[in-house]
């Protein structure tokens, strides 16, 4: 059995999800290489994704979503919104599919209290009512329930939108661009040339399979349970489709801890890595990367959850200083007379060199934003910024 460090641990991650070299243009890569960005807060997305391209811009991020559409936004793992590329969206939905509600008697129908027939007409209604068209919530829910019936509509306008998830898998709505204040709901066909409803999607359970590869590939070492929250799996569940893998997994040992990583990648390990990054919210590093006391050291836990929404969320609640694959702060911006101003609360003491590498960083996001940004240190007060 390979023994690993967690330092050789960091390393690998990190140059998986493209944070000690970023790529060179191509904004799909970094998205498909971290297994889709969480989305449900935009602009956080929007960061993400441009923290892994050397100088990409906010508009750049932008005009891949909604303007070449070569990336989608939808709900995906753990029913959040991500940011996937459009070009493996089908396997997406598909592997969303393979849950085991889909798979339970009534199917995704009877978990959401609706028969069979119910369920056919209200995905009939919402292919329908998208037709050529972008459409807000409750333009949606009043297309749909003029349909169906006035059932629909209070189920599609709640903030919940529990019905948009089961639509969303079938590969018959995504999300288009933002209209004022709201989202807008598209159909993939129609906006961007995606053919993904059910009969043009790969199987659910190779669909999982394969999702799960790419998760060990870039997450990797992974018990199961670092599976199962990752994927909103039960631990059963989760460590059956790890066996399911047979040989093509292998168990390390990291200090200790036992996990797995995929057979074929078992000894690629760098020795350490130098890297000092300003990510945002639900960051996917932080997300997918277990255990969580590693990346989120107990001695700063307690900051991390006493701020803000830190309490209820932990540290995917905060934009993040991530020091050589270590949570080791939290930061603020705001944007401010044609200026992003940056406050860092830095959990660990930086050096002269680290000092340099956080100054780099919050002119890269400065960058990011087509501003020029101002840093400051100090305790982070919470209030808006």
């Amino acid at each position: 059995m390979n023994s690993l460090t967690w330092d050789q641990v960091h390393a690998r991650r990190l140059a998986r999800h493209h944070l000690v070299k970023p790529v060179s243009d191509d904004l799909r890569k970094p998205v498909r290489d971290v297994c889709g960005v969480q989305a449900q807060v935009a602009a956080a997305a929007e960061l993400a994704i441009g923290s892994r391209v050397r100088d990409a811009t906010r508009e750049q991020v932008r005009a891949e979503l909604y303007d070449d559409k070569r990336l989608v936004k939808t709900y995906s793992l753990r029913g959040t919104l991500h940011v996937h590329a459009a070009d493996e969206l089908a396997l997406w939905l598909a592997a969303m599919r393979w849950k085991p509600y889909w798979r339970a008697k009534g199917g995704w129908h009877a978990h959401h209290g609706l028969t069979a027939k119910q369920g056919e007409s209200f995905v009939d209604a919402v292919r329908q009512a998208l037709d050529g068209e972008c459409l807000t919530r409750e333009e949606l829910a009043g297309e749909v329930s003029g349909r169906v019936g006035a059932w629909a509509k209070d189920r599609l306008a709640s903030n919940w939108g529990e019905l948009l998830r089961p639509v969303a898998y079938l590969g018959v709505l995504c999300f288009g661009p933002v209209r004022g204040a709201k989202a807008t709901y598209v159909r993939p066909d129609r906006w961007a040339g995606l053919k993904v409803e059910l009969g043009d999607q790969p199987e659910p359970e190779e669909s999982a399979m394969e999702i799960i590869r790419r998760y060990l590939r870039a997450y990797g070492p992974a018990t199961h349970q670092d599976l199962a929250r990752w994927f909103a799996l039960r631990p059963p569940e989760a460590r059956e489709a790890l066996e399911s893998l047979g040989d093509e997994i292998v168990q390390v040992e990291v200090e200790g801890r036992k996990a797995y990583v995929l057979a074929d990648d078992e000894s690629r390990w760098p020795s350490q890595a130098s890297c000092l990054r300003l990510l945002p919210q639900y960051e996917a590093y932080v997300l997918g990367s277990g255990p969580k006391e590693v990346v989120v050291p107990k001695d700063t836990a307690g900051r991390v959850f006493e701020h803000g929404r830190g309490r209820y969320e932990g540290a995917v609640a905060h934009q993040i200083m991530l020091v050589d694959g270590v949570v080791s702060g939290m930061w603020e911006r705001r944007e401010k007379g044609g200026k992003v101003e940056i406050k860092v609360e830095s959990f660990v003491d930086l050096d002269s060199g680290r000092s340099e590498e956080l100054e780099r960083e919050a002119e890269r996001v400065g960058r990011f934003y087509g501003a020029e940004a101002t840093l400051s240190m100090g305790r982070l007060t919470g209030r808006k910024r």
